[in-house]
């Protein structure tokens, strides 16, 4: 007797010995059998899917899932396109709120409005109220000059932080503008965030993954740093797991200044880690540590971005680094002999450079073969790179969908000759590397959908295509979302394709996104997504687009326990 049975399917596995099926069966929350060896099985509710495509769960390798559901609560300025739709924005909320609440935004693109929001418009707009605006890149924030009294810096008492800048006008006086680590002089004054509120954050972003068809995200960075939010950020997904609003499997990040000094036995080897020795691959299947994410530059958007030859305009600046570049490549040797797969946040082709090396380095002082460390968002990446990323076994995890949410700014700060570089992907597939599809969301959107559309066409914004040759095919694009995505996780013996016995994760699509027009694909309809067989998105739409027999698991309904398991 199968728990579920998909019938009157179109089945696009992503497995290579069995691509296509039209019936799909699953018991205790795995595949168990497609089309002849379960066809005749019965089941205790079977969907009769009326020719829905049906492909396994999507993944997101570099998200901010905390981030983004507290994003959901704030004010939202993402399509504000002039300063006076900020300042109007603004001034709205203030209408509703005490005297002395704060005002948070995020999502604001200087680029589209022409520049940074200035801290006078702002106390002007707020009426004086402390008001904090975030950058949609998350590497930089607009703040009112009452946010910078109660950090110090109007009185001159606040440190500019090591890897950040506090912009200053041509006499000397803050604009309000903070960037990199220079945030930390507001996020000091109100984190860190109670994890009730984590976790209510938390079940808003799993709410809409599960709407989108993602069944697992990685959470690029909890704990302290750049975008942590509490130092005991895990228990937040913990709670929102024993709550039951945790509808997607996660791996979390753990941000690199979590870092600290272990006194742990010489034979170990191990001189720096987390409490306990907790490391890559403590948890289960469902919420679990992954690498140790250690930021090395900025951000192309905001000109941040650490690079070899300098950015147009901007006064041609060559970006930043978030320390000191021999102390973050000791960070990366310590996080792997400590047994950490390594995360590194490099954008720019000369924060591309130290990740590469610091990791040679790593491998050299402590062979470990297969440790899959990855480079996150590969931003810019120069031809000569190409062959490092494979002799080094490193993962390039670029955002495809920046291509067309920030990438006419980003090429412009290129210029044409180094256009073809940014976010590669059709050249690490021509080198034998894997390519994981990812979103870095709230930066940019997260719909899986948009992001394969985005991989087929490179278009932006304004519709120019950049870097052609990068281009790749839906099927490939599909790859990149499911068993790409699963792989670059150690999982790929898991999840990532519909497979007998992998995690019974599947998303219902309204059509095929390796057959439809590239341009569409983001438009295709999520009508329902599982994980572990049990329906966490879609239940009552599936009612009408399917025909449902039996009861349909869902994410809220108790399972039946598995007949070796405990009482």
């Amino acid at each position: 007797m199968l728990d579920l049975k998909l019938t009157g399917a179109r089945v696009r596995t992503v497995d290579d010995a069995h691509p296509r099926a039209h019936t799909l069966g699953v018991l205790h929350g795995r595949i168990v059998g497609l089309d002849d060896t379960v066809a005749d099985l019965p089941a205790r509710t079977t969907v009769d899917c009326h020719g829905a495509t049906v492909v396994p769960g999507f993944g997101d390798a570099h998200n901010h899932m905390a981030w983004f559901g507290q994003s959901l609560a704030e004010l939202d300025l993402s399509d504000a396109d002039t300063p006076d739709a900020v300042h109007d924005a603004v001034a709205r909320r203030a209408a509703t709120l005490p005297a002395d609440a704060w005002i948070v935004g995020s999502g604001y693109d200087d680029t589209v409005l022409g520049g940074h929001p200035h801290r006078t418009a702002l106390d002007r707009a707020g009426g004086g109220r402390p008001v904090w605006l975030k950058h949609r890149s998350g590497h930089m924030c607009a703040v009112s000059s009452e946010v910078l009294r109660l950090a110090g810096v109007l009185a001159g008492t606040a440190a500019e932080p090591e890897g950040g800048v506090v912009v200053r006008d041509a006499s000397g006086a803050p604009t309000g503008l903070l960037q990199e680590r220079a945030q930390s002089l507001v996020t000091g004054l109100v984190q860190p965030y109670p994890v009730e509120e984590l976790a209510d954050a938390i079940g808003r972003a799993s709410a809409v993954y599960a709407s989108e068809g993602l069944t697992h995200v990685t959470e690029a960075g909890i704990g302290r740093g750049l975008i942590g939010r509490s130092p005991v950020e895990a228990a937040a997904y913990q709670l929102a797991r024993e709550r039951g609003t945790l509808a997607t499997r996660v791996e979390l990040m753990v941000a690199a200044d979590n870092l600290h000094p272990l006194h742990a036995h010489p034979d170990d080897d191990i001189t720096a880690g987390i409490d306990l020795g907790l490391r890559t691959g403590f948890g289960d299947d469902r919420l679990r540590l992954g690498p140790m994410k250690i930021w090395l530059d900025g951000s192309l958007i905001g000109r941040t971005a650490a690079v070899t030859e300098p950015l147009c305009g901007h006064d041609h600046t060559a970006g930043v680094y978030q320390d000191d570049p021999e102390a973050m490549r000791a960070l990366v040797v310590a996080a792997h002999r400590a047994g950490w797969r390594i995360a590194a946040h490099a954008i720019g082709d000369a924060a591309v450079d130290l990740a590469l090396d610091a990791l040679d380095e790593a491998h050299r002082a402590a062979p470990r073969p297969g440790a899959r460390h990855r480079i996150e968002h590969s931003g810019v990446v120069r031809p000569d790179q190409l062959r490092r990323y494979v002799d080094l076994g490193v993962t390039p995890v670029p955002q495809a969908r920046f291509l067309h949410a920030v990438g006419d700014t980003m090429a412009e700060a290129l210029g044409p000759d180094r256009t073809g570089w940014l976010y590669r992907h059709r050249s690490f597939l021509d080198h034998g590397l894997r390519v994981p599809g990812s979103s870095d969301r709230p930066v940019a959107p997260g719909a899986p959908l948009l992001g394969m559309q985005s991989m087929v066409e490179r278009l932006s914004r304004d519709g120019a295509v950049l870097g052609p040759d990068e281009r790749v095919t839906a099927e490939v694009a599909l790859r990149a979302y499911t068993l790409d995505a699963a792989w670059v996780s150690l999982d790929e013996d898991r999840r990532g394709s519909l497979t007998p016995g992998k995690l019974a994760d599947l998303v219902l699509l309204s059509d095929d996104p390796v057959e439809t027009d590239g341009g569409r694909i983001g438009a295709i309809d999520v009508l329902a997504t599982f994980v572990s067989g049990a329906c966490a998105h879609g239940a009552e739409a599936l009612e009408k687009t399917a025909t449902v027999t039996g009861p349909l698991p869902t994410t809220a309904t108790p399972r039946r326990p598995h007949p070796r398991s405990h009482p």
